[in-house]
């Protein structure tokens, strides 16, 4: 049987046709770009912010979050509320009870915008140490002090309320752990390069060792890529006490217990230990290997971590 339809309705299908086209093609483009120099950085949430904090209020109204910052924003801010912003009234929470601490981030958020070129040569870097990076936008928010960043399906989503560091800071707001992990606004350029690894690593964490290769091996390439990692101050705790730390750790890395190693810390040590053990068995990998293309290739498609570790040769040094 044979349909005929009206022109009309010809030309709307067409029109149908093309949209979805068009808005299929740049799916894929926005997904797979593959230009470091046509990265999208992101970081109109963060004037947002700055305009919901005044409508705010002294009390700070969390419906001034929600209208002017959360429900307008980015992707980025859509990926970073699940689970770290959590909700407008979440976040007016905590910026009342530290708003000490937000007031005096704007200098250093609206410095983050003058960073896209250092950030960039990054990205070029990581292209020419290996062709098939895919280079997702990158998102600067502000969020609810949980979290300094994430790679998800939407780009790279950067915490910049963790990057709030200075010589006149106030601290009295803040606790222990938020006093240990809060860093310095130059350090961006740097955390978005390891969230950057993150993005073109294929695989999660599992064990404590895998989890530790994952954050480590990001942060080592990370500082290939960049000039510098974020953890230089657990480097500077850990090197001296490697044999012991090692022995430590080579009885939990096959369990599933991070405690004291990844996400946390124990009572005199720093935060993130397993970033530090899992960048030295990342380093030792990527030294022994002649062909550093191939090392790059092997450390972002790890299937087996104990054979990486084995093949790493880290574990002699103490034998």
């Amino acid at each position: 049987m044979q349909l005929f339809f009206h022109p009309s309705v010809y030309e709307g299908m067409k029109k149908y046709i093309l949209i979805l086209l068009t808005l299929f093609i740049t799916i894929c483009s926005y997904a797979q770009n593959r230009d470091p120099l046509a990265t999208e950085i992101i970081t109109a949430d963060l004037d947002r912010f700055w305009v919901a904090l005044e409508k705010a209020g002294p009390e700070v109204n969390p419906v001034a979050f929600d209208e002017l910052y959360l429900k307008p924003g980015s992707k980025g801010i859509k990926g970073f509320t699940k689970g770290r912003i959590n909700s407008a009234e979440y976040l007016a929470k905590v910026v009342k009870s530290h708003k000490k601490y937000y007031d005096s981030l704007k200098p250093g958020t609206d410095s983050i915008a003058g960073m896209k070129d250092e950030i960039r040569q990054s990205l070029v870097k990581l292209k020419e140490l290996y062709p098939d990076a895919i280079f997702p936008p990158v998102y600067f928010v502000i969020g609810a002090l949980s979290s300094g960043g994430t790679s998800s399906k939407d780009g790279l989503i950067i915490g910049a309320e963790m990057y709030g560091h200075t010589d006149n800071t106030p601290n009295e707001e803040l606790n222990d752990w938020l006093l240990s992990v809060i860093k310095p606004v130059k350090e961006v350029p740097h955390i978005v390069a390891h969230e950057l690894i993150h993005f073109q690593q294929h695989y999660d964490g599992g064990t404590l060792l895998a989890a530790s290769i994952k954050e480590g091996s990001a942060d080592f390439l990370a500082e290939l890529i960049s000039g510098r990692h974020i953890n230089q101050h657990v480097h500077e705790f850990a090197n001296p006490q490697e044999r012991e730390l090692w022995l430590e750790f080579k009885e939990k890395m096959n369990g599933k217990d991070y405690t004291g190693w990844l996400y946390s810390s124990v009572k005199g040590r720093p935060n993130d230990l397993g970033y530090w053990i899992g960048y030295k068995i990342t380093k030792a990998y990527y030294d022994q290997e002649p062909n550093k293309q191939t090392a790059i290739d092997d450390i972002l498609h790890i299937k087996d971590f104990n054979k990486f570790l084995t093949l790493s040769g880290y574990v002699k040094k103490f034998e």
